[in-house]
């Protein structure tokens, strides 16, 4: 292992790998940070450039350097502009955006930045030292473990509700569920609620909802409400972070780095399942006047999905390099490139090729460092973007909307849908509906209905709930993460 590490360093830190990582890095934090362009399409973008470069070890450091320079450039327009244009980072916005609203941009930026750079940090010395073992455990896990999973998933939906508000969180969150059956079933692939449009037949896409849901709303409430640009009228202040809040988000750091690496590890989990889950278990573990401020501009609301969603990022290598498995879209797109290279990841691959397996994780350790060292001195300029005049930004805000919608599906159908969307999620933001749980009931939904299809068929029913004590073990704890927030209340008052 050790003689691997040391071959895997020297590949890395190669001029030509080094100049790949960094360029891999920029590609990914700038193209990353316009909504709708997420790390898939760019990967997809990239693979014709990588293929070119013929060394594999140096394609794989550009491709994965592209993927987690987007995760850390896609929080950029969620805190800035309420504009998640990635499942990933949608939990980044509950807490980010109100903090930039608040004047705190430059701070919300900087604690994004560090929290990313530990998490991808942590998830790097975590995937070195555990990837051998830790493929053995993935494999362990099959439809109904990640029923389950999901069920966790929308269990810990409380945490996204407000004060006296989880009746309507609930309500949202099947409604998001209801939205996610559109489109062809897992179990007999034939299109449902269509309506007859073949448009939907793949169901609606989650980057139209996401820009609905968040996006246009804001830019709608800018104009009725300008006093949400700020107090301050767009100035940027408080860039540092003081070391109370330094100490205050250390914790968070550390349990989430640990948490979204083993959650990123499960193929099909990922940076979305990991951010979620990061921000509902730190707000239910907060003490109780700190949970109130999640949603209005948290340090540790921010923090923890940011943490989680890069350290889950990480993780996904391991189904991929160790098995072979791609753990979501983005790492079958990685998993393509190294096919179309010549290299087959699996358990071989470490013995094999050796210098692939150890450069790819040297690098992110450097792409991590090379990130925080380009991104902390750009913050101040980055956060000037709120400094833009009202009238420039809401159209600014409206023209990567309907961008980021169009370049998701290629389609233009996609463009009434977000306008419809739009509208319903404008009437949902004025009658005080949290928007947050719809879309997590969207995202978990189909997930979780094709994994509960396939757990049915296999077993003849649901008896897999009881015959598999890892599934019985998650349905617990989702019961658990349902109750306990309930009993706290009610012993509060």
């Amino acid at each position: 292992m050790l003689e691997g590490i040391l071959i895997g360093l020297q590949t890395a830190l190669s001029l030509q790998n080094l100049l790949v990582v960094i360029g891999g890095c920029l590609i990914g934090t700038f193209i990353g940070m316009l909504p709708g362009l997420g790390p898939m399409s760019i990967i997809a973008i990239m693979i014709p450039v990588a293929i070119t470069m013929g060394d594999p070890s140096a394609a794989l450091i550009l491709l994965a350097g592209v993927y987690y320079g987007a995760i850390f450039g896609g929080s950029t327009s969620s805190i800035l502009l309420n504009a998640p244009g990635v499942a990933g980072t949608v939990a980044s916005s509950f807490d980010g955006y109100p903090m930039s609203q608040q004047g705190k941009a430059g701070k919300a930026l900087t604690i994004a930045a560090i929290a990313s750079f530990a998490g991808g940090t942590i998830g790097a010395l975590l995937l070195m030292i555990f990837a051998p073992m830790l493929s053995s455990v993935a494999l362990l896990f099959h439809s109904p473990e990640y029923f389950a999973l999901m069920v966790v998933g929308l269990s810990a939906i409380a945490a996204f509700a407000g004060q006296g508000q989880v009746t309507k969180a609930l309500l949202m969150t099947v409604l998001g569920l209801i939205m996610a059956t559109v489109g062809e079933g897992a179990l007999f692939n034939l299109p449902r609620f269509t309506g007859g449009i073949m448009d939907l037949q793949s169901g609606f896409g989650f980057i139209t909802l996401a820009m609905a849901m968040f996006a246009l709303p804001e830019a709608v409430f800018l104009i009725l409400k300008p006093k949400n640009l700020g107090d301050n009228g767009g100035e940027i202040k408080d860039l540092r972070i003081t070391r109370a809040e330094a100490r205050a988000i250390a914790p968070v750091i550390g349990r989430q780095s640990i948490q979204g690496f083993f959650i990123g590890v499960l193929p099909g989990a990922g940076a979305t399942i990991a951010s979620f889950l990061g921000y509902a278990v730190e707000r239910n573990i907060a003490p109780k006047h700190e949970q109130e401020e999640f949603g209005k501009g948290s340090i540790k609301g921010l923090a923890a999905p940011e943490t989680a969603n890069n350290a889950a990022c990480t993780g996904s290598f391991v189904p991929l390099l160790t098995l072979g498995i791609p753990g979501s879209g983005t790492t079958a797109i990685l998993l393509g490139a190294l096919i179309a290279l010549n290299v087959t990841p699996g358990p071989r691959l470490m013995v094999d090729d050796p210098q692939i397996f150890w450069a790819v994780i040297m690098s992110m350790f450097i792409g991590n460092l090379v990130l925080l060292i380009l991104n902390l001195p750009l913050i101040p300029y980055i956060a000037k973007l709120l400094a833009i005049p009202r009238n420039f930004l809401i159209p600014f805000i409206l023209f990567f909307t309907l961008m980021g919608a169009y370049i998701g599906q290629n389609n233009a159908t996609e463009l009434l849908m977000l306008v419809g969307f739009g509208i319903c999620g404008i009437a949902l933001k004025f009658a005080n509906y949290p928007l947050p749980p719809l879309l997590i009931g969207f995202i978990l939904g189909g997930m979780m209905e094709d994994n509960f299809s396939r757990s049915v068929q296999l077993y003849g029913g649901i008896s897999f709930i009881v015959e598999r004590p890892m599934t019985l073990g998650l349905l617990v704890i989702a019961v658990g993460l349902i109750i306990v927030p309930v009993l706290r209340n009610r012993l509060t008052k």
